[in-house]
């Protein structure tokens, strides 16, 4: 008899569920787009009614494609998009705000401030992350001082905070549970992830009062039920991770110097480090892959701000192309060598440079240069930015500090996974192999998301014994090879290199 797992993957743009089998295979599925907000210029929101009843419509869906009932699924996993904020009220489960997004820069101001106090080594130590309106703890910290009376409330124990995956599982539990896990505490500025724990001095500083937090479990841990009435029957929540943790579970990368990259609005590279939380020297964050049975695996990631949403530019604001689709034909015309950098620092760049003032350009441009080159270099920008971090990433682990801490020498990866909507792109994909010289795996389930998140549901409830049995599932499509000479590999990078120079501020 088969066993069947349900996946919530809750991201920035849509609300998806899939039910699994234990083998991996997708066998129903439900997938609903939701309202982005743009109050005032830099600020994201959504609404979080929006999100939940997207979430549940998707996973009666995804049951129901399936020709499944509740008491056919074991568990429920939730993977989520990580730093989005929501408060809510405790007695009511009624948001106080909006749900501030990820992408959201209303508190630079504070977070200029905490710099100023020379608050930036103590939070990387502690956290792993540097100061920046991207994680939640400032935006928590906004919605007490802007939301009328909700100090007042906080202090009186009636307000709740939680990411996104708190919220649901609050919400499918009908207010029972107000768990978080490792990997989504992990990103919020308040959690040290050495010693697992809420810090005081950081929620001090930040002015969050500690009551309204969750507790923090396992990826893989009890979490709860839902309510009886949501499906017909409850069914026990057995997982949650961040979507980039569940992408790395969702690519096997089990064992120290393995990597994956996730290619969507935007790009995120994560090396699981094992059980050594190497300090990036480069300004990359230090975070938690996933932590089992209490044993925490840590990883370096990086992010990269524009990745897809570059190629939705060329699209709907510079019209050089009608569909996405068409990059494949159009970069494989041009070639490897289109003769200008396209640098999308749209909204400043990310790592290993994290430059807010950063903004994009085009160079090199000559009276040979036309759409098609515009459009292969905005795809290349991508790799380019690929090779950047894993640079950066290398540079950390031969540092004398990494050496210190006994964290693992690295060497230029030999292979690399890559998920998300961009690696479709077979042009790009080996494109990526030959600027980086490495071999690229593109996974045969592209949903490493949703997929990685059942994984987890599957180490819970016994279905997978471990890790090692998770990785046998893993499959590869197809492998990327590459197939650059060395010198023009040299040539591009640094002209890349020289490109960003430019664009800094």
């Amino acid at each position: 008899m088969s066993q069947f797992l349900l996946s919530i993957d809750q991201g920035t743009t849509s609300s998806r569920a899939i039910v699994f089998d234990e083998q991996g295979n997708n066998k129903g599925q439900g997938q609903k787009e939701f309202t982005q907000y743009f109050p005032q210029d830099g600020w994201v929101e959504h609404d979080p009614e929006e999100i939940w009843q997207t979430t549940l419509d998707t996973c009666r869906e995804a049951i129901l494609e399936a020709g499944l009932n509740a008491k056919d699924i074991v568990g429920i996993g939730i993977t989520n998009q990580r730093e989005t904020t929501i408060v809510w009220d405790r007695k009511t489960g009624e948001p106080i705000y909006n749900a501030i997004v990820w992408q959201d820069r209303r508190t630079a101001t504070f977070c200029a401030e905490l710099k100023k106090q020379n608050r930036e080594e103590e939070v990387q130590s502690k956290t792993g992350l540097l100061i920046d309106p991207y994680f939640s703890g400032t935006k928590i910290k906004w919605i007490l001082d802007n939301v009328d009376g909700a100090r007042e409330r906080a202090a009186k124990n009636e307000l709740a905070f939680g990411t996104i995956d708190t919220f649901l599982l609050w919400r499918l539990t009908g207010g029972k549970s107000h768990k978080t896990d490792a990997t989504n505490a992990s990103r919020t500025l308040l959690f040290d992830i050495h010693h697992q724990r809420w810090d005081k001095s950081l929620l001090e500083a930040l002015d969050v009062p500690e009551n309204m937090l969750p507790s923090v479990e396992d990826s893989s841990a009890d979490f709860g039920e839902t309510a009886s009435e949501l499906f017909g029957a409850p069914i026990p929540i057995m997982a949650m991770a961040g979507d980039q943790h569940a992408a790395l579970v969702g690519q096997a990368c089990f064992l120290p110097g393995m990597a994956k990259s996730t290619y969507g609005t935007g790009c995120f590279l994560m090396l699981n480090t094992g059980g050594q939380a190497a300090k990036s020297q480069n300004k990359l964050l230090t975070t938690i892959a996933y932590r089992l049975n209490g044993e925490v695996t840590y990883a370096i990631e990086g992010s990269i701000f524009i990745a897809g949403a570059a190629i939705q530019w060329l699209r709907d604001g510079l019209r050089l192309v009608e569909s996405a689709a068409e990059t494949e034909a159009i970069a494989e015309r041009v070639g490897n060598d289109p003769g200008i950098y396209l640098v999308p620092a749209f909204t400043g760049l990310g790592a290993p440079y994290w430059d807010p003032d950063a903004r994009g350009a085009i160079l090199g441009i000559t009276r040979d240069t036309g759409a098609d080159e515009v459009v292969t270099a905005g795809l290349q920008s991508v790799c380019y930015q690929t090779v950047e971090l894993v640079e950066a990433m290398l540079s950390d682990s031969l540092s004398d500090e990494a050496s210190s801490m006994g964290a693992p020498e690295l060497s230029q990866p030999t292979v690399l996974r890559v998920d998300g909507g961009m690696v479709m792109n077979n042009w790009l994909v080996q494109f990526l192999a030959d600027i980086m010289n490495a071999e690229v795996d593109r996974p045969l389930v592209t949903e490493t998301t949703a997929l990685g998140v059942s994984f987890l549901v599957g180490l819970q409830a016994g279905i997978h014994h471990s890790l090692e049995d998770v990785a046998k599932l893993w499959q590869c499509e197809r492998r990327f090879v590459p197939a650059m000479d060395e010198a023009q590999r040299k040539k591009q990078v640094n002209g890349w290199k020289q490109a960003v120079n430019r664009t800094l501020s």
